[in-house]
Formats: structure tokens, C-alpha cells, sequence
């Protein structure tokens, strides 16, 4: 079927308006995305206070090295350092866990394979860039078309570097387009934009409304990522990605669970430290999440543990903690940027 939108492509490819219901935030129930876990009803859970519990010291079994180059004499800036711990516990994400071993592979990225002089942002020819985009009540207005404009600047900056384009998933909006499998997409996203004005349709036909189920939405995109890494047998054969989400901050369930599983399975496999990373942009000025990301900023930065997840607030008032001004593609390219640089130069010392 020809696709629906110039620059994005899919073999089943079906444009959809959703309008999930426009339920007030406070009517918003705590929903639990562990199906081990109880629900615990009519609470707003912060992601980023809750998560910092759940991790505890676990150093990947990887031998790295690197012989690269010096990176450029302006330095990516610092963000948090985190990993999970191994469990007894059966999986969220329901991929069996693989026995794990010791590697004797030498990591095939170095850090000028990432940034260099000539391009600072050659790192988005090795990896998979994914957005995932809170679409909930909260994000209406301002939030909702800075997030537009970003993506729009994003995409050719990616596209030059990446013939595949952008994958673009919403928390709440599912378009009828099917996931593939072997290649580790998810079900209800859009895939390989390669064209800015495909954006501006995608959010033409999505509004913001309902609540925030921020780890089912990264559970169903990380759930078959981590399936084809399995299958793949070898980690490396497989493209790494950076999941970029955009959001206010508080979801309504509990994605730490998901991304705790994740960070687990991924050590099961001895991924890279690389292979899998998730980023968050907290957008707005909703002070207890920026309390509690500046809280986990501190606390999980001195355990040492697996690089899984970087966050930065973004306020456009400034603040205390938060970067000042609207959020640019430049500015999450800079962030994702230092995320990868510090995970590759973390796994390149012994």
C-alpha cells in the first residue's frame, strides 16, 4: 500500500485520528505496568522519585576497549548513571532471561565513530533514534507544538545521517500501522520518517487528552527490541537505539518496573552498555518532578550501575536544576550525544 505521508513508509500503512478520552488529570488512576504488581488506584506516581529505589549496583561483564580519538574540546554535558540490579523475579516484558556469560568481543563503536570534527553528531549513524511522545492532558498548548517543532528540525538532521528515518510512538495514540518483529518495532508507532512535513500530519491527527502510561507505552516499544536481541544470539549484530521521550514528567503507572527489566534482560545478554538507551526531557515547570529528577540525578550518578537511563528537565523559565529556554533539536542531540559518549567511554575502562 502506497504510504500515507511523503518521507514515511510501512507495507500496511493506515492514517487514523485518535482521541483517547479527555479525562482530567486528577481522575487519573495509578496503573501498574508489572502485571506482578497491585494497581494502586487514584495516585500520580513520579517517575523519576520512584525509580531511584530500584536500582542497585550491577557492572556489566563486557571487556571494552577504545582506541579511538580525542572527542571535541567542547564536552557533552553529564547526566545520570544507572543500572539494575539481577532478580529472582519473573520478567515484566515476559522475554525469557538468558544465562549469562562472560564476552570476550571488544566493543565495535568508539567514541569518534560517534562525534568528531567534522560531525558531532555522526552518532545517529549507528543508532536507532526513537521518540516517544507524552500526548497526555498535560502536554496541550505550548507543550504540545514546541514538541512539533522539535521533531520537524529533528528529522533531517537524523535523515542526513540515517536513509531510515525516525520511529515516532505517542503514550496514549495508536495508529493501525502492525509492528515488525524481526525487526524490533512495536505495534501502533510510525516508522522511517524521513520527511519533516510527515510530523506535522502525525500531530495534525493526534491530541492531547487522558493520562500518562508511560511504561506500558515502554514496555510494548523495548518488549520486542529486546526479542530480537535474543534471537540475534550475538547483541552487536544488532543496530543499538536511543529512546528520546518527551514528556511533563508524571506518568500514571510505573514504568521503573519496565525499564529495571529491561536494564536486567540486557545484562542477561551482555549487551554493550550502549545498546539500549533511554533518555528523558522533562518539559514544563511541574515542580515535584523537577524535585525528584534532580533527586535521582543525585543519587543514582554515584552507584556505578549499568548506563540505562539519562534525564534532563527543560523549563522554560529556568529554574533551579532545569535548563533555561524552549527545548531545540540541537539541544536534545547535544543531551543524547552525552549520554552515548559517557556509556562508550564507560565501557572502554577496565
Amino acid at each position: 500500500m502506497a504510504s500515507v505521508y511523503p518521507g514515511y513508509s510501512h507495507s500496511q500503512c493506515h492514517y487514523q485520528v485518535y482521541t483517547p478520552p479527555a479525562t482530567p488529570p486528577s481522575e487519573c488512576r495509578y496503573l501498574s505496568s508489572n502485571p506482578f504488581r497491585t494497581p494502586r488506584e487514584n495516585t500520580k506516581m513520579s517517575f523519576f522519585g520512584s525509580i531511584k529505589g530500584k536500582f542497585s549496583k550491577k557492572t556489566s561483564n563486557n571487556p571494552f576497549f577504545n582506541d579511538s580519538k580525542d572527542a571535541p574540546s567542547d564536552p557533552p554535558p553529564a547526566y545520570t548513571q544507572d543500572a539494575p540490579p539481577a532478580s529472582e523475579a519473573s520478567s515484566a516484558l515476559d522475554i525469557p532471561r538468558a544465562p549469562s556469560a562472560a564476552s570476550s568481543r571488544a566493543s565495535r563503536i568508539s567514541r569518534d565513530m560517534v562525534t568528531n570534527d567534522d560531525d558531532p553528531y555522526a552518532f545517529l549513524t549507528t543508532f536507532d533514534t526513537i521518540f516517544l511522545i507524552d500526548d497526555s492532558y498535560s502536554m496541550t498548548g505550548s507543550r504540545w507544538e514546541q514538541v512539533r517543532q522539535v521533531l520537524k528540525t529533528i528529522v533531517p538532521i537524523c535523515t542526513k545521517r540515517d536513509k531510515d528515518g525516525i520511529d515516532l510512538y505517542f503514550i496514549n495514540h495508536m495508529s493501525k500501522n502492525r509492528g515488525d518483529a524481526g525487526e524490533g518495532k512495536a505495534d501502533g508507532g510510525y516508522y522511517n520518517i524521513t520527511n519533516p512535513d510527515a510530523v506535522t500530519k502525525i500531530f495534525n491527527g493526534t491530541r492531547p487528552a487522558g493520562c500518562t502510561p508511560t511504561g506500558q507505552r515502554l514496555r510494548s516499544i523495548l518488549k520486542p527490541y529486546l526479542a530480537q536481541l535474543d534471537a540475534a544470539g550475538d547483541p552487536e549484530a544488532v543496530k543499538p537505539i536511543n529512546i528520546i521521550v518527551i514528556t511533563d514528567g508524571v506518568p500514571t503507572d510505573d514504568p521503573e518496573s519496565v525499564i529495571v527489566q529491561a536494564a536486567r534482560k540486557l545484562d542477561d545478554l551482555d549487551a554493550p552498555l550502549y545498546q539500549a538507551g533511554i533518555q528523558f526531557f522533562q518539559v514544563g515547570s511541574e515542580p515535584s518532578a523537577s524535585k525528584s529528577l534532580r533527586e535521582l540525578d543525585d543519587d543514582l550518578v554515584k552507584q556505578g550501575v549499568r548506563d540505562m537511563v539519562d534525564t534532563c528537565s527543560w523549563n522554560p523559565n529556568g529554574g533551579k536544576g532545569a535548563a533555561r529556554g524552549e527545548l531545540t533539536a540541537s539541544q536534545i542531540l547535544k543531551a543524547v550525544l552525552g549520554a552515548v559518549v559517557r556509556k562508550i567511554d564507560r565501557a572502554s575502562t577496565p
